[in-house]
């Protein structure tokens, strides 16, 4: 009897020690579960909201193919300015940058501008002696103007920082200014009875140069930038001229 009694003491004793041991370390393991699994979900976490770009650069602006519209005002410099007004000018343009560096760009543009501007009366010139060879006070024009401008061009450009670019353009084309009376009525009624000479701006194609400053800033919406195009332009057998037009471009 004795025995038996020592006998369960001991083996309760044993148990309630195994017990304390196994509830403590359980304790333990639960904690370094707890921050094994929080530092697991602290490194997903991280490596979710990071970015591995592959050591490629990463850019705010977009260059590549673009369209863009132009604008503004024109005016005529040379003997025009006598007899015809400063007028409107609109634009469209399709381009492309073929040279992308960070601090300095190229790119090449196709455009077309129309020009409309308003004139004196032909009446008004035939009696102020205006002559077609230009050796009157203005040469003679049918008075109101629509020019029509076909040009290609290529612009250099530098970015003082990253959004802002300035830049420089040149090229060349063909500008039209197509009558806008009756042929007839203009022969009969305005050369031969006021200018007496055909003046000639109306007939043929002028070509054309153009050069000038260029302003332009990309915006938040990389695709998107907004900026300015001065032009002086010499149209051979017609006259000077300049513009100044704001531009929006989208680049593809």
């Amino acid at each position: 009897m004795k025995l038996h009694s020592l006998l369960s003491a001991l083996f309760l004793l044993g148990l309630a020690t195994t017990s304390t041991d196994v509830v403590a370390q359980g304790y333990d393991d639960l904690d370094r579960e707890e921050e094994t699994t929080k530092k697991k979900k602290k490194k997903k976490t991280k490596a979710e909201r990071s970015y591995d770009f592959s050591g490629d650069e990463v850019r705010e602006i977009v260059k590549g193919s673009y369209a863009k519209s132009n604008v503004g005002g024109a005016f005529f410099l040379g003997a025009f300015s006598k007899w015809v007004s400063p007028g409107t000018s609109l634009g469209l343009a399709y381009g492309k940058d073929f040279m992308d560096q960070e601090t300095k760009s190229m790119a090449w543009e196709l455009m077309f501008f129309q020009g409309i501007h308003n004139g004196q009366h032909y009446t008004v010139q035939g009696d102020a002696g205006c002559l077609a060879s230009g050796t009157g006070p203005a040469p003679c024009v049918q008075g109101d103007l629509r020019t029509y401008t076909f040009a290609g061009t290529v612009e250099y450009s530098i970015y003082p920082t990253r959004r802002i670019g300035i830049g420089a353009r040149v090229g060349g084309g063909v500008l039209f200014s197509p009558l806008l009376m009756d042929p007839v009525y203009y022969q009969e009624e305005i050369v031969e009875k006021e200018f007496g000479v055909e003046p000639g701006y109306h007939g043929s194609p002028h070509p054309i140069v153009m050069g000038g400053p260029t302003f332009e800033y990309y915006t938040k919406l990389s695709h998107f930038s907004v900026g300015v195009d001065v032009d002086v332009f010499y149209a051979v057998g017609f006259d000077l001229g300049a513009s100044a037009t704001g531009t929006m471009k989208y680049t593809f």
